[in-house]
């Protein structure tokens, strides 16, 4: 059986509330949510295309 972990709205989650605690991080967290969100896109693909 496979679960499926919803992670965008979890990482979404987790970055507003740090803006809210820390305004200042505000640069840094946009920049690693972004990255992130890239990773989980990229690496599904990634994973698939391994035996071509």
């Amino acid at each position: 059986m496979q679960t499926y972990l919803a992670i965008q709205p979890l990482i979404a989650l987790v970055a507003g509330i740090l803006i809210l605690i820390v305004p200042r991080l505000l640069n840094y967290v946009v920049a690693i949510y972004l990255i992130l969100i890239g990773l989980a896109g990229l690496l599904p693909q990634l994973m698939n295309s391994g035996g071509m």
